[in-house]
């Protein structure tokens, strides 16, 4: 008898530590204390991670990717656990038609009220169900005024072979296709096999000029000389060009790509209540204002736009006057059709 009470004994000791440790992963709100942030490279602000974590009691793990296509794969193959992405637009759009994403709860998301109208009901999430905007830009090129003695107003300067071996590109496959096809006046979003052909072409015949192909290093290169020009995002040329004076940014007059990216909540979450809380936390103005200080992009949050630096705000690169989406063409999702496009990239990498 004695041994079965002491058995019984301990197997209560047992229970009651199990209980204990589930509600140890409670905060005293309810929410479970940790959260998966998945995002870009250098695309936040250290510090409102650790805001949100002292002021919530929520852990955040956060990992960071290269491309959109890097995550994409990640969350296709599952069990990975994020529950908040950042996707750009296209890749939204993707991942709504897979079914990767879930429907956002907007009575939990309050500070939406400080998007901009231009940015909310875009054709990649019509009505926004499944993402907020983050940053949003254009594409260009940033180049050194000590190296480069010419105007810079077309993608044909990535051509140019006085520049060979000093050119650096984007190693993301929409984003160099893409300009390359507005520079042959297509489409960034093509469905032509020929046009897909003629980019391809045009790629094979720059890459002897090319110096890298590079998505965060190349920043560090031109901050330091070692680079003529890059093809780059706005958002990196205006912190490059805060750290280096002789850099300057042009968006090419054959147009550019006016892209988005969100925050999202990705089917592999378990912690959607703790994701939302961070989406709208993300949205609040001191918060976005301080991303967009860190980062360098443009903030989609209106009032956070208040509170940034005159010479930011008046700033055409970062914020150009009048209709946006008349200043580019944005990504859509392609469907099937992107196989083309991870072809031909294969080929023009390993050309």
């Amino acid at each position: 008898m004695k041994k079965i009470f002491s058995f019984l004994i301990c197997l209560t000791f047992i229970f009651s530590l199990a209980g204990c440790s589930e509600k140890n992963e409670l905060t005293k709100d309810g929410y479970h204390n940790k959260l998966n942030v998945y995002n870009w490279g250098d695309y936040i602000d250290p510090q409102v991670l650790k805001d949100f974590e002292k002021e919530y009691g929520i852990k955040v793990n956060y990992e960071e990717y290269g491309n959109n296509e890097e995550m994409l794969a990640k969350i296709q193959a599952g069990g990975t656990g994020y529950d908040v992405i950042f996707p750009s637009e296209y890749m939204i759009e993707a991942m709504i038609n897979q079914d990767l994403l879930q429907e956002l709860n907007m009575d939990n998301l309050d500070n939406f009220k400080n998007i901009g109208q231009e940015f909310k009901n875009l054709a990649y999430d019509k009505e926004n169900k499944y993402s907020v905007p983050y940053f949003w830009g254009t594409m260009g090129i940033v180049y050194n005024t000590k190296k480069v003695d010419t105007k810079i107003d077309s993608w044909n300067a990535l051509w140019d072979p006085k520049y060979k071996g000093d050119i650096l590109m984007l190693n993301s496959s929409r984003d160099t296709i893409g300009i390359t096809l507005k520079k042959l006046g297509y489409s960034l979003n093509t469905r032509n096999l020929d046009e897909l052909e003629d980019a391809k072409k045009a790629l094979m015949d720059q890459k002897s000029l090319v110096k890298a192909y590079e998505v965060d290093t190349y920043k560090d290169m031109m901050i330091a000389g070692e680079g003529a020009m890059a093809l780059t995002w706005s958002g990196d040329a205006m912190m490059l060009i805060e750290e280096n004076p002789d850099l300057a940014y042009a968006i090419p007059k054959e147009g550019t790509n006016l892209w988005f990216d969100g925050m999202a909540i990705p089917v592999t979450s378990k912690h959607k209540k703790e994701a939302e809380l961070f989406i709208n936390y993300m949205m609040r103005p001191e918060v976005s204002a301080k991303c967009a200080e860190y980062v360098g992009y443009s903030t989609p949050n209106k009032e956070a736009v208040k509170l940034l630096p005159e010479e930011v705000r008046e700033n055409e690169s970062a914020y150009p006057k009048g209709d946006i989406l008349k200043n580019g063409e944005v990504f859509v999702d392609l469907g099937e059709f992107t196989t083309e496009y991870d072809r031909v990239w294969t080929e023009i990498k390993s050309y």
